[in-house]
């Protein structure tokens, strides 16, 4: 299953990346807006949208691209590790 994680914290991104790799997920981390985030977002299965990390612009990006690849979109507004964690246990 593979994962982008759209927000969080930049000292957090190792640990994202642990955690999915825990439940056998390849991850994508994005914590700040990129030039063409769209094109390197891929083709996820499932997209974390950390909400109160991110700006509204990436939120939209994300979506968009997300519904145009029919991922599964989950949104949380804490960017926790124990958030990442239940998302994972119920999506992966």
């Amino acid at each position: 299953m593979s994962v982008v994680i759209i927000g969080g914290h930049d000292r957090m991104v190792c640990q994202y990346k642990e955690i999915c790799k825990q439940y056998k997920c390849k991850a994508k981390v994005f914590t700040q807006m990129t030039a063409k985030l769209s094109d390197q977002i891929g083709e996820p299965d499932l997209v974390i949208l950390f909400t109160n990390t991110v700006s509204h612009k990436m939120v939209r990006c994300a979506v968009v691209e997300a519904e145009r690849k029919n991922a599964e979109i989950v949104r949380s507004h804490t960017s926790s590790k124990s958030a990442l964690n239940d998302i994972l246990k119920t999506y992966a």
